[in-house]
């Protein structure tokens, strides 16, 4: 039998704040992102996601409540601390996170730049008074002022003027000498030198780093890779799917944050080419993993656009009717998220909320999958109905909903 697990994550679609967002995250308490996004579009219109059985979880007015829904249904807490995207997507893919530290990079300059000299790289500090290190005259390591402080340092390039397999060598030396939850490596083309290190900018907590939007190292041939602490791909679904001989195929943002070697990678940001994505790689993937993430629900997030983001769902939810469509009795159906990030809540951080939960299979009745301890569930889940070793992390749904 060829079974697939077909794992959809619209990043950031919380669905309540955690309990313990009390005592350590208290600008997150009253967060609810998809309550209160159909608070600000009361006539938002997600049929199949109600048909599926969505307001069984956000139990909106607004929204239908279908007493025979098709899906399994039930949430899920976040294990990693924070609410980062990183974290909660290597989260669902099975990781056990691990504990790491905030610091802005002024407190890790120093112990950097002695490692990468020793590497033989040629550092700088070309200004005291907007500290960061330059590599080799080109490549800019400093915070990444785009994200929740101390969490994140960036290794950003010019990628005209050194490959993209370089700076991965300077970032892996960055990784192996801080302990912060992710050093993304990342660059594009048609950017100089100069234009890059003009994009320096100080945040008002005092971090310091490249405005990237500015920098234009998005706008073409753009190349990232995000490594993060203590993760290690071996144990996760993707990577134990493909070493045992079956087909993993890594959609939009997924590709970006999970590295599976020899994975089918589609990247993306646009919602509607992910779904078309998804679609595409249904028709051609017989036995194995299709995991995708829907961006830009997260991007209206960080925008506080309510607006936006609703019409992201919508989209997502006029795709799957096909995606459903396309599904064979042997397949499992896997919606969720990875964090919260509620545009009402006032400000435009990630917000530490729970996920929701739907789980579908065309001959399965439906049952309620209750409240779940970690992500990972996601991934131990899909690791034994594909009959795989087991994750590092979490616990199989599987025999609630008694698939076969």
């Amino acid at each position: 039998m060829n079974k697939r697990v077909i794992i959809v994550i619209l990043d950031s679609l919380g669905v309540g704040y955690m309990e313990d967002a009390k005592d350590y995250h208290p600008q997150d308490v009253g967060a609810n992102t998809f309550h209160h996004i159909i608070d600000a579009n009361p006539y938002i219109k997600i049929p199949t996601f109600e048909k599926l059985g969505i307001n069984k979880i956000v139990k909106h007015p607004s929204l239908n409540t279908v007493e025979d829904h098709l899906a399994s249904y039930g949430c899920l807490n976040l294990m990693h601390n924070g609410a980062d995207s990183f974290e909660g997507h290597n989260e669902i893919m099975g990781s056990k996170p691990k504990k790491t530290y905030l610091a802005p990079f002024i407190e890790n300059m120093d112990e950097v730049k002695q490692a990468l000299e020793k590497e033989g790289y040629h550092v700088t500090i070309p200004d005291a008074n907007l500290p960061y290190l330059l590599v080799n005259d080109l490549v800019i390591v400093a915070d990444n002022i785009e994200t929740d402080f101390g969490q994140i340092y960036n290794v950003s390039a010019p990628l005209d003027y050194i490959s993209f397999e370089e700076v991965l060598k300077i970032g892996q030396c960055v990784r192996t000498n801080v302990k912060v939850n992710r050093v993304i490596a990342l660059g594009g083309e048609n950017v100089t030198p100069e234009h890059l290190q003009e994009s320096v900018e100080r945040r008002e907590d005092g971090l310091v780093g490249v405005n990237s939007p500015k920098s234009n190292v998005y706008k073409q041939g753009y190349k990232v890779r995000h490594l993060g602490y203590g993760i290690t791909p071996d144990y996760q679904l993707p990577t134990l799917a493909k070493k045992a001989g079956l087909e993993v195929s890594l959609v939009g943002k997924m590709q970006d944050v999970i590295y599976c070697d020899g994975a089918a990678k589609f990247p993306g940001v646009d919602t509607e080419q992910v779904m078309k994505d998804i679609i595409h790689e249904m028709n051609h993937v017989q036995h194995g993993v299709i995991a995708a993430t829907i961006q830009e629900t997260d991007l209206a997030g960080h925008a506080q656009n309510p607006e936006r983001y609703a019409n992201r769902i919508e989209l997502v939810d006029r795709y799957l009717p096909e995606i459903i469509e396309n599904m064979t009795d042997e397949d499992l159906l896997i919606l969720s998220a990875d964090h919260g990030n509620d545009p009402t809540i006032g400000h435009n951080q990630h917000t530490r909320e729970k996920t929701y939960l739907l789980a579908y299979q065309k001959t399965v009745e439906p049952v309620s999958l209750g409240e779940r301890k970690t992500l990972s569930d996601i991934a131990a889940t899909g690791a034994e109905y594909l009959r795989l070793d087991k994750t590092e992390n979490g616990a199989s749904f599987l025999p609630l909903i008694k698939i076969t």
